[in-house]
């Protein structure tokens, strides 16, 4: 009977997980109308990101996107970021370079330089995208034609992840399962609730006039997770923010070591949550519930020739492999969901421990509380 119940319960939840992602919109197909074509600003924050200039910059190159102006902010760089920059670019007219100045101390890093390029953009519509992205021609206006159909003042999305080192293809895919399985996308996308909103800092868009009247980056100057409060207050300031399923127009190669993937993670997993303990221990017991535990039981099922005590594992393999079969993922992956949840347990419970000793998280060469 328990056994019946627990299957139920996941067999509820990938239901769930379908049903809800019918509420995050696609960008729209190839050659989408935008009215007025406004200029666009596109700001990209860069620090020490050398491997990513060349890929980066072909991609801004080729956008079709006809009223557009590209800056590039380095952010106090110390490898090749500025040569490179200026190898790529050369006599391309729409690219402005700009120097980062010192990060004032009560400033996060990536925040501060977003702050630094919308003061010197032009652009009746900011778009802040991360160096690490790679992104059709026509990604830029697919945005903005969605945004304007949808009535809203912003727009985000979680790009499709390349994932080489092993730690990326444990923890990177649960961002998307996590947004299609948690949170209530109803209410995202067409409900002015602050708390249910999700942002992905790759690829942000922005009204101008409504991301000035809500203080800009700078109403968020010392947060981590600046995508998601940035958002929040688009949403407090009674304007529809959208987030969309960009996975067909925009990749991110986030991480090249398992080390970076593992810096990166800790310094979002437990700020994402707002630092609450009792959300980590509450979300640590339901992933060794429902999501370890299943692997633990296929492995007696399978010697003790106990098929029911298998399902449970194919049920959540099925609830990941529709996720990434939705975000271009690699399908096979929805196989280690198991050992995904029990890394983004590991993390959690590990920044979470960092920062009840006030130990800092530390990202690019710089260190946060």
């Amino acid at each position: 009977m328990i056994m019946w119940i627990f299957i139920l319960c996941l067999a509820a939840f990938l239901l769930w997980t379908i049903f809800n992602s019918f509420f995050m919109p696609s960008l729209p197909k190839k050659n989408p109308a935008v009215n007025g074509h406004p200029l666009l600003s596109v700001l990209v924050p860069m620090r020490n990101e050398e491997r990513n200039v060349k890929s980066l910059v072909a991609s801004l190159k080729n956008s079709t996107y006809p009223k557009i102006e590209f800056i590039i902010l380095n952010d106090q760089s110390t490898d090749r970021t500025q040569q490179l920059l200026e190898e790529e670019i050369g006599g391309d007219s729409r690219f402005t370079i700009l120097q980062g100045a010192e990060l004032p101390t009560d400033w996060v890093g990536k925040v501060h330089a977003c702050h630094q390029l919308q003061k010197a953009a032009a652009g009746e519509l900011l778009m802040f995208v991360d160096a690490d992205i790679n992104f059709g021609p026509e990604a830029f206006q697919q945005s903005i034609a969605l945004m304007q159909q949808k009535n809203a003042k912003s727009l985000s999305g979680f790009p499709a992840f390349e994932v080489a080192p092993f730690l990326s293809k444990l923890l990177v895919p649960m961002q998307h399962f996590v947004v299609f399985f948690h949170l209530p996308l109803g209410l995202a996308n067409y409900a002015s609730f602050p708390a249910a909103t999700a942002a992905h800092g790759a690829w942000m868009l922005f009204d101008r006039k409504v991301y000035e009247d809500i203080g800009g980056h700078q109403s968020v100057r010392n947060s981590l997770v600046e995508d998601v409060h940035i958002s929040r207050e688009i949403k407090k300031a009674g304007h529809r923010m959208l987030l969309a399923n960009i996975t067909e127009s925009v990749s991110s190669k986030m991480y090249d070591t398992n080390k970076e993937v593992w810096e990166g993670f800790l310094k979002n997993s437990y700020t994402g949550i707002g630092r609450s303990s009792v959300m980590a221990v509450l979300l640590t017991l339901f992933y060794i519930l429902f999501y370890v535990i299943p692997f633990a039981l296929a492995v007696i099922g399978i010697f003790m020739l106990k098929p029911l005590l298998v399902v449970p594992y194919l049920l959540i393999c099925l609830q990941q492999l529709y996720v990434m079969l939705r975000t271009r993922q690699n399908p096979l992956l929805a196989f280690l969901m198991p050992f995904q949840a029990g890394a983004m347990i590991a993390v959690l419970l590990h920044a979470m421990q960092k920062s009840r000793r006030r130990q800092s998280y530390s990202w690019k060469g710089r260190n946060y509380l």
